[in-house]
């Protein structure tokens, strides 16, 4: 669940989708079932994600996707545990440490 995304006011729906590995019709889905994902709108209609809306669809990504939550079952999750942020964020870093780690492995066996 490595999101690469640059610092930014906002974020287009397809940025977001490329981010996540996930197509746009995916996060359009989610926005509408989970009330934390609140994008902009402009006139035409085009979404801009902040990114508290990312934080957000880290943490929904984590549970329905990494953990295989239903999504009644994530949105229960999201109700009861308030600390959840903080572990997805924590395992984020952690998963970049790895990375990192597992790079300095193969040049140390080269």
């Amino acid at each position: 669940m490595n999101v690469q995304l640059p610092e930014k006011l906002y974020y287009s729906i397809g940025e977001v989708a490329q981010a996540f590995h996930v197509n746009t019709s995916l996060i359009r889905f989610w926005e509408k079932e989970f009330d934390s994902i609140s994008p902009k709108k402009n006139k035409k209609g085009d979404r801009f994600f902040t990114p508290k809306d990312i934080e957000n669809l880290k943490i929904i990504y984590y549970l329905v996707k990494e953990k295989g939550y239903t999504l009644e079952g994530a949105k229960v999750v999201l109700q009861t545990q308030k600390n959840l942020p903080k572990k997805v964020e924590i395992i984020s870093r952690l998963e970049l440490v790895k990375e990192e780690l597992l790079k300095l492995k193969e040049l140390l066996d080269d």
